[in-house]
């Protein structure tokens, strides 16, 4: 925020952009938003409300940090590639050109799809919400977790099992899927289409795990049943993902107290073997002393345990406290949205 010291307002780094951009001429700023993150356009943007009183001797000085600046630089970077690919077209002409660039060209970044960027949650279900589950789940797949469980929340509730189950299955999508996706949502949204040149990875349970935390627990509730109809594999997968050993850690003292009572001694020594120090003592100090020291003799007594063994105590754990925060017992991670 900007502060006033001699009478001339000093302004943060992107006020100072700000200025720059109300200095420049149209075409020249626009140029400049295009090189921008979405993020990036949204902070100048309002940025640019907020200097727009700017006085002469506060463009004055902000003209004089950005001299002073550009003078530290030895170079200013720009894109080489439409310079390099006008050099070869004249020089060799449009196909020999295309063959050499083939071969010189450094490789883009993945491709995304650019579109979803500029859009919110309601904009993006609206976009989606009549086209096929697969598509919808393809787009989904490519959201930020919590921006695609608010799309999925937003969809009819009756296909929301079936866009979760294909969001889990998906894998490699061709470059030409991508940018069919680009252009459908460009051609909904009014704006001009990008291109796409190389294959995404798109999806799996592990995806569809973090859309899953993300959502509202009535949305879980809701969906996670219909989707062991589904697919009862996939929907376990997505469970597990969804739930670590670790995140028992989160139990308030009542709730992993509540736990521990309804986990078998010989279960909860083989969970807790290997766990590192912090979250074993999270653990007994939840019991009394008796009981602890029980399972500290426990635990030394039974030597080395292969990690099978222990990575199935530990689910067997994490499936019952599933079981007890279902039916109320406890409370598990229950978010915001879930209280009134």
């Amino acid at each position: 925020m900007s502060e006033v010291l001699g009478g001339v307002r000093t302004y943060t780094g992107v006020e100072r952009a700000a200025v720059l951009m109300m200095l420049v001429g149209d075409e020249e700023a626009a140029a400049i938003l295009q090189k921008l993150d979405p993020e990036e356009v949204r902070q100048l943007g309002k940025a640019m409300f907020a200097v727009a009183d700017v006085s002469e001797a506060e463009v004055e000085d902000v003209l004089d940090d950005f001299v002073g600046h550009a003078k530290q630089r030895t170079a200013i970077g720009f894109d080489p590639r439409p310079k390099i690919e006008g050099m070869m077209t004249k020089a060799l002409g449009p196909d020999k050109a295309d063959s050499v660039l083939a071969r010189i060209t450094p490789p883009e970044a993945a491709c995304q799809l650019d579109m979803l960027d500029w859009l919110d949650g309601p904009e993006i279900a609206a976009l989606i919400e009549e086209e096929h589950p697969q598509v919808a789940a393809l787009i989904i797949a490519n959201l930020d977790p919590g921006v695609a469980a608010q799309v999925l929340e937003i969809l009819p509730e009756a296909i929301q099992p079936d866009i979760l189950h294909r969001i889990a299955k998906l894998g490699p999508i061709t470059p030409e899927a991508v940018e069919t996706l680009n252009a459908m949502l460009s051609a909904r949204a009014g704006k001009g289409g990008g291109t796409s040149t190389a294959a995404v990875q798109l999806g799996g349970t592990k995806e569809a795990a973090k859309i899953m935390q993300s959502a509202r627990k009535a949305t879980e509730a809701r969906v996670m049943p219909k989707l062991h109809k589904i697919d009862k594999d996939v929907a376990k997968a997505i469970e597990e993902a969804m739930f670590v050993f670790d995140n028992l850690l989160d139990l308030d003292e009542k709730s992993l107290g509540t736990l521990i009572r309804n986990v078998d001694s010989d279960t909860l020594v083989r969970s807790l073997k290997g766990v590192d120090d912090a979250v074993r003592n999270r653990f007994l100090g939840c019991m009394s002393s008796r009981a602890a020291d029980g399972i500290r003799d426990e635990m030394e007594s039974r030597g080395p345990m292969r990690l099978s063994e222990v990575l199935d105590a530990q689910k067997a754990v994490i499936a019952i406290a599933r079981g007890l925060a279902k039916d109320g017992t406890i409370v598990m991670g229950a978010g915001d949205d879930d209280y009134v």
